[in-house]
């Protein structure tokens, strides 16, 4: 057992594929298969079950799974400490952006660690912000943007982005008209609205059912979906309408298919934060990464209008 053998074994098993963990690792799919293999053979066990989605964790796989992220992370901290002492921003960072975001901040934040710091390694994940919040409170993630964090002892956050959020539907006529240009709708309106929302758990569901109670209004929820995009997706197709921000949109790939109503009466927003672990010590990449990443959520909002 090396700690290669653990890292190829964990990054299989959180993508659920031999194929896309080649990818990302950029090492050849028999090679990595090879490995794996030969680390079940050293524990004379079966760690992943081959399906015709992927592979899945087996029992003796889930407990390994657990002991290997840690072992890493240990690891990856004794670097981090070496290179702290050093001051030179170097070694492996891993940064949790939303669905929302991901796709607009992914590519230039790629580009801005490869021109300014060649050095580091840069892992992105993608999930939800609960989903975010405890992977940096365990240090699964090191850093990462995050709506509307509940209070965390072991996280620390910093404000960052405030967002309007609209009532999104699709381009009347196909054309749907410039950002700031279309009437506000008062918030009591929605009611007149079916809506396709993210479930129960999510933190804008939360904060939209939030706002209706205090208002004693009743939100008309037809749909409940998870993704984003596929929220938007039902929107086009005419299955109902969305509350999001600008940014989601944008996101999307397609603004110019949704028309934006700015929620007034009262305005809603979404808050963004840059979220830490509040027991790890800060690492010069660390910090280097933190500023490039408050850089481009500034500059994405300036685009769209929000409040910094």
């Amino acid at each position: 057992m090396n700690l290669k053998q653990l890292e190829y074994f964990v990054r299989v098993a959180e993508l659920g594929s031999f194929s896309k963990a080649a990818l990302i690792l950029n090492i050849a799919q028999p090679a990595l298969s090879r490995q794996v293999r030969l680390l079940e053979t050293d524990l004379h066990v079966t760690l992943l079950t081959r399906t015709g989605r992927g592979v899945v964790l087996t029992e003796a796989g889930k407990r390994l799974f657990d002991h290997s992220v840690g072992i890493l992370q240990l690891v990856a901290r004794a670097t981090e400490d070496i290179e702290a002492a050093r001051d030179v921003p170097a070694g492996r960072i891993v940064i949790g952006l939303p669905p929302s975001m991901g796709r607009v901040l992914t590519l230039p934040l790629v580009e801005g660690f490869r021109r300014a710091l060649p050095k580091a390694r840069l892992v992105i994940v993608e999930g939800l912000s609960a989903h975010l919040t405890e992977w940096i409170a365990t240090g699964r993630v090191d850093l990462g943007l995050v709506l509307n964090p509940e209070p965390n002892p072991a996280i620390e956050v910093t404000p960052l982005l405030d967002e309007p959020l609209g009532l999104v539907g699709p381009a009347q006529g196909g054309k749907a008209g410039k950002p700031g240009k279309q009437a506000p709708i008062p918030f009591a309106e929605l009611i007149k609205y079916p809506l396709v929302l993210p479930e129960r758990s999510h933190v804008l569901r939360k904060h939209l059912e939030t706002q209706a109670a205090q208002c004693s209004l009743k939100l008309d929820v037809g749909l409940e979906v998870s993704s984003v995009q596929s929220i938007l997706d039902l929107v086009a197709a005419g299955y109902g309408y969305a509350v999001l921000s600008r940014t989601a949109l944008r996101a999307s790939g397609r603004p110019e298919a949704f028309s934006f109503r700015p929620l007034t009466k009262p305005a809603l927003t979404s808050m963004f934060f840059l979220a830490v672990s509040a027991h790890k010590p800060a690492t010069p990449l660390g910090r280097q990464a933190f500023r490039m990443l408050q850089e481009l959520v500034v500059a994405t909002a300036k685009q769209d209008g929000a409040v910094l």
